[in-house]
């Protein structure tokens, strides 16, 4: 055996993902690449993309869980946790005890919320004040068009939903900036306090109400033209839930199209090959649990984040379904933690050790432990669950890697790994390398994107 065959016989594969590809396979990551820009471009806050997934599961024959209620293999179920998660699930035809299938990922993403006092006007011109949502580097939000979604309930108890600024047509909203003539000081900031929080203020109006001389006129023009529209007074700003995203649509990027840019690909771009998994899963061996989740940007609290029951519930109705216990049936059960990782950049290089960083084209990645620095907040997949998904994802020809998310000492990021591992679970994390992570328009790979969808598939069957 000559050095070129043995290196092929024990060196890792390294190769581009298209080189292990046919065109048959090239053809399909076109057409789940066309969907999920459309799913995307329609999802932008957890609300949506909750409404959305039911409403594509509903297509697909999935009915609203009923506790109590007796299921057989094959059924298919939908539980919403109060319209910001959602739990699809495919019932299997081994017992609930011997452990479920979780594929979990989340569907919120950073963004910019507005605070429970938001209007007021300056020098005539109408602002909201924000509190910004998740990690972000906050000068990347100025000078880029905006648009706002959200719910607000009237004095009265009635709910209105707010979408404004993402159809042809709407007007859209913005965060100013200072022209570079004027920045020089600005300029002499820290680039992390180039933008300060308080600084976020978002441009919503110019004109005064009538001619008159009242005082913050432009503040009642825009106060009365909300009302006129949906109905609520500055009063219900205060219980109001709104949320301002970035008001462009995902669309291909570069001369070959094959990448993806667009706001949100964390974690929609792992939710969306998720669910669409789950609606293609039919009479599983074990039953498939995908948990579309809310809350992972801010530490997965609340009680529509992962660091609630509410998935454990679920488990455990199922397993009482069954008359077992619910303990069993989540420490036989197997998950893949369905998040992105940092994909290498060799622009900038230095925070990243390559030979540990995933890369695009190379396929989904696993990454066997999240957290900073000494390995803190993550769960650390065993060597047995590791080798499990590996010989899992090439038996299907899934292509992957694995890779870590930057340098030991330069950073680190957290997952709702450990929250689903701390059941009792054996979980790990399978995602997709993101290019601009945690930015308004972050970039990934179609061929990524497509193999999680296949790994999804393999574990679920």
């Amino acid at each position: 055996m000559d050095s070129k065959e043995l290196k092929n016989k024990l060196f890792l594969d390294e190769r581009n993902g298209y080189f292990k590809i046919d065109e048959k396979a090239e053809k399909e990551i076109e057409v789940f690449a066309n969907g999920y820009k459309t799913f995307l471009t329609a999802s932008k806050t957890e609300r949506l993309c909750n409404k959305n997934a039911i409403m594509l599961a509903k297509e697909k024959g999935f009915c609203e869980f009923v506790p109590d209620k007796q299921y057989k293999a094959g059924d298919k179920v939908f539980y919403n946790q109060r319209d910001k998660s959602v739990i699809l699930s495919i019932i299997g035809k081994q017992p609930v005890e011997k452990g479920v299938r979780i594929v979990a990922a989340h569907i919120d993403s950073p963004r910019i919320d507005l605070k429970a006092n938001p209007l007021y006007e300056a020098e005539e011109l109408g602002y909201f004040k924000t509190h910004y949502y998740g990690g972000i580097r906050k000068y990347q939000w100025v000078a880029i068009p905006l648009c706002l979604y959200g719910v607000v309930y009237n004095e009265n108890g009635e709910k209105k939903e707010i979408s404004l600024g993402d159809k042809e047509g709407e007007p859209k909203f913005v965060i100013t900036d200072l022209l570079p003539h004027l920045g020089a000081e600005q300029g002499k900031r820290p680039l992390n306090d180039g933008i300060k929080g308080e600084e976020l203020n978002i441009l919503i109006g110019s004109r005064p109400f009538n001619n008159d001389e009242e005082s913050q006129a432009v503040k009642l023009n825009l106060m009365k033209i909300i009302n006129e529209k949906y109905g609520f007074k500055e009063a219900d700003f205060r219980t109001a839930e709104l949320e301002f995203v970035p008001a462009f649509d995902a669309c291909d990027i570069g001369f070959d199209r094959s990448l993806i840019g667009g706001y949100g690909h964390d974690d929609r771009v792992c939710a969306y090959p998720a669910l669409m998994a789950a609606l293609d899963t039919e009479n599983p061996e074990y039953t498939v649990v995908t948990v579309l989740t809310d809350k992972e940007e801010t530490g997965s609290d609340g009680n529509t984040g992962l660091r609630s029951n509410y998935l454990r519930n679920f488990v455990w109705d199922l397993a009482k379904m069954q008359g077992a216990d619910g303990y069993r049936a989540l420490r036989n059960s197997k998950c893949l933690s369905a998040d992105v990782n940092a994909a290498f950049d060799p622009t900038f290089a230095d925070v990243f050790e390559k030979r540990n960083a995933s890369l695009i084209n190379k396929g989904v990645v696993i990454t066997k432990y999240t957290g900073a620095r000494g390995k803190g907040g993550t769960s650390d997949a065993s060597a047995e669950y590791m080798s499990f998904i590996s010989q899992m994802l090439n038996k299907e020809n899934v292509v992957w890697q694995t890779g870590e998310l930057g340098k030991v000492d330069a950073g680190g990021g957290g997952t709702v790994a450990m929250f689903i591992a701390n059941m009792d679970v054996e979980t790990v994390d399978l995602g997709v390398p993101v290019l601009s992570m945690h930015s308004p328009f972050e970039v990934i790979s179609k061929l990524d994107l497509f193999m999680a969808y296949k790994a999804f598939m393999a574990f679920n069957k």
